[in-house]
């Protein structure tokens, strides 16, 4: 009986040594262990030899240990493989504007103060149209279209008499010179380039059709003619616009329009360009309400040099109030539980650790930093959750260990 009980403490003594043994062990395993494999979209999953992720089957990325000498707890140190897998990415405190934003349902238009016209400089007939749809794009000096014109035919011929009586002609009552720039006024008025009335010299002959070429550029909106028809002068050719620069227009309702004024900044975002986001500002604001439903127009320009942007397309405007630039930090760059707010900060090793932060007011871009960060400080606005769970993994607590 007594070697039972014997054998029964000697199995209980032996069970306690290799419960306490076991974690020893791990901890020695996990210090000797220089890198384990993880999943860039599920960061909980931790693995010792490479292969894919048994969540979504991507394929597993190494993650390099430095040891507890070389990074403190805290920190997390990634290669730039790792960075760049994960979509980290990084912005820099300062002021920005943490009021109350709006957003408007916005179209958009033509910039009408860069809106370009052709007009008939002279009465006739239009012989030929070189520039036939709309959507073409068109040049200063580019040929737009041949008339046929009474009027024009015998101002050149007044021309080329003024100049061969100069040569001929010797009369000292005559300024001959006087009545050659009166006659190239005139075809200049009418349409002639320089260069065209050069020629006009050279040659000594009057054309029956005259080349008019363009004093716009832009590209063509609208073609009022067509081969045949009778102009008179002044009547339109073409219309041309400016897709360089664009306004995005929307309505305000009357109690909110005193809160924005003009060349106040605000950005832009597309759906039909994937979510694009454009900066722009405020272009117009219009003193006087709609009669019919008391709205207010209110006009934003933004540069579209890649010609990306279309007049028509859908646009959302977000606009915040004026006045209420604060120390700030993005929104997405901020971790919020019972706890507290935290946001990870790139540190000038290249790690990044997190810090305990207090945030005010702001809207759906930026927070107010009361404490915590300072201007000119870099923090992650994406891949934040990523970095928590790898803190959490190491030390079983986001937050442990971080200071004010």
């Amino acid at each position: 009986m007594n070697s039972i009980k014997i054998a029964l403490g000697l199995l209980v003594l032996l069970g306690i040594a290799a419960c306490k043994s076991k974690p020893q062990q791990q901890a020695i395993v996990k210090q000797q262990a220089k890198a384990y494999y993880t999943c860039s979209m599920h960061p909980q999953v931790h693995e010792e030899n490479p292969g894919n992720c048994p969540v979504c089957a991507m394929k597993l990325i190494k993650v390099e240990l430095t040891g507890n000498d070389a990074m403190s707890s805290n920190k997390i140190m990634l290669t730039a493989a790792q960075i760049q897998l994960a979509g980290i990415q990084t912005d820099t405190i300062r002021e920005e504007n943490t009021g109350v934003q709006k957003t408007l349902t916005g179209t958009v238009t033509t910039d009408e103060n860069k809106t370009g016209e052709l007009s008939a400089r002279v009465a006739g007939r239009i012989q030929q149209l070189f520039i036939r749809t709309v959507g073409e794009k068109i040049t200063v000096g580019q040929p737009v279209f041949t008339i046929y014109s009474e009027d024009l035919q015998e101002a050149e011929k007044e021309y080329l008499l003024a100049k061969q009586q100069q040569k001929v002609l010797h009369n000292p009552d005559v300024d001959y010179l006087q009545l050659i720039s009166a006659a190239e006024n005139k075809l200049q008025l009418w349409g002639l380039t320089t260069e065209q009335i050069r020629r006009l010299a050279e040659s000594g002959k009057a054309q029956a059709t005259t080349t008019i070429l363009s004093k716009v550029s832009g590209t063509v909106s609208d073609i009022a003619v067509h081969e045949g028809d009778y102009v008179t002068e002044g009547a339109t050719i073409l219309k041309t616009q400016a897709l360089n620069s664009l306004w995005v227009e929307a309505q305000l309702y009357s109690g909110e329009a005193a809160r924005y004024h003009v060349y106040d900044k605000v950005s832009v975002a597309f759906p039909d360009l994937n979510g694009q986001v454009i900066n722009g500002k405020i272009e117009f604001i219009n003193p006087e309400l709609s009669d019919q439903s008391k709205v207010d127009l209110i006009r934003v320009s933004i540069p579209n040099p890649q010609g990306l942007v279309r007049p028509g397309m859908l646009a959302y405007i977000s606009i915040g109030s004026d006045g209420d630039r604060t120390l700030a930090v993005p929104a997405s760059a901020v971790l919020t539980d019972g706890k507290g707010s935290v946001a990870w900060v790139k540190n000038g090793d290249g790690s990044f650790s997190p810090k305990m932060i207090t945030v005010g007011t702001g809207n759906q871009s930026y927070l107010q930093v009361i404490s915590g960060l300072k201007p000119g400080e870099i923090v992650v606005v994406n891949g934040v959750y990523l970095l928590n769970s790898e803190a959490i993994f190491k030390n079983g607590n986001s937050m442990a260990g971080m200071k004010m």
